[in-house]
């Protein structure tokens, strides 16, 4: 009986620290809106400022603390969704729901390191048992969907709200079942916001996600090197938050780009000792390569971090991450 209470216990904190929730703090709310303010003020875009959302978390100290500009904003979130799968993939691996297979680890690698739609589809087939495919009927429909929503509800009983993560990203699409799950208007599209966001990557990086061996092998998947040669200056180490990391930084990241929107999940550890999580999501403004650069470079500005200048902008189309 009281191996069986202490058991209890133990789940039960268990369950209450994977909700926990970083600390509102003022200084950082006050830095984060002098550095939107600056950027809009002297951005070319009368309307930028209801076209970013931005949360921040500051993991320097012994507590998460953070703060947010429009968090709690419902927006598509392009491939940084594909970090959501991600960590139910281990989750139920680690419970025994699904296979851990060399497959499944290709795909999860692929999706991230890579940004890989086809993979990502792979793995959203494992996670629910639903696959693509031709129209269904009225009740072999319902039962499809059902499925396809386990992983909204997995992220419902964890505490996550306000989010939508159902779908499987397409570069041409969707079709079939696919088409009529999204809805008419695509109203079922997938949605997130910057503060669920902030909290996924903060639970990672702290080793909260799942488990220390679990956390640490999601966040491999995302370093990313700002410094390196590259030939495409939109990859996920040189298009997003990178071209604002100082020198002697190091960046993991999971970026996301369509024809409307350009997104990064970011955390940065600084020379300084600094730590920080940064989300910054922008709408309409998907080939201004330079603005989340130019974001993220006022944000360390006003936390008193390093900093350098971002590039010039140059509109570009490519393959989107």
């Amino acid at each position: 009986m009281i191996l069986r209470l202490i058991t209890l216990a133990l789940l039960a904190m268990s369950s209450l620290a994977a909700e926990l929730k970083p600390t509102p703090s003022p200084e950082i709310q006050s830095a984060l809106d002098k550095a939107i303010a600056k950027v809009t003020a002297s951005s070319r875009h009368t309307n930028l400022a209801h076209e970013i959302a931005i949360t921040a978390v500051d993991l320097s100290g012994a507590e998460p603390r953070s703060g947010s500009y429009r968090g709690d904003l419902r927006i598509y979130p392009a491939s940084v969704i594909k970090l959501f799968y991600l960590e139910v993939a281990h989750r139920w691996i680690h419970e025994g729901k699904i296979a851990d297979t060399p497959e499944l680890r290709r795909a999860m690698r692929d999706m991230i390191v890579e940004s890989y739609n086809e993979a990502t589809s792979y793995v959203i087939d494992v996670l629910t048992g639903t696959t693509s495919g031709p129209e269904l009927g009225d009740a072999e429909m319902r039962d499809w969907s059902h499925k396809r929503n386990a992983i909204n509800r997995y992220f419902e009983s964890r505490g996550y709200k306000n989010i939508n993560a159902n779908q499987k990203p397409w570069g041409e699409g969707p079709y079939g079942r696919e088409r009529i799950f999204v809805g008419e208007k695509f109203t079922n599209r997938n949605m997130l916001t910057t503060d669920a966001t902030a909290r996924l990557l903060t639970e990672i990086v702290q080793g909260q996600a799942v488990s220390q061996k679990a956390s640490a092998e999601m966040l491999e998947l995302m370093v990313r090197d700002p410094f390196s040669p590259t030939k495409d200056p939109d990859d996920q180490s040189h298009g997003f938050t990178g071209p604002a990391v100082p020198p002697g930084a190091k960046l993991w990241s999971k970026a996301g780009w369509t024809s409307q929107t350009r997104h990064d999940a970011a955390y940065i550890e600084f020379p300084s000792g600094k730590k920080l999580v940064l989300v910054i999501f922008t709408v309409d403004h998907a080939n201004e390569r330079d603005l989340i650069s130019t974001l993220a470079n006022s944000v360390f500005s006003q936390l008193n971090i390093t900093t350098h200048e971002s590039p010039k902008n140059v509109d570009r189309e490519t393959s989107r991450p």
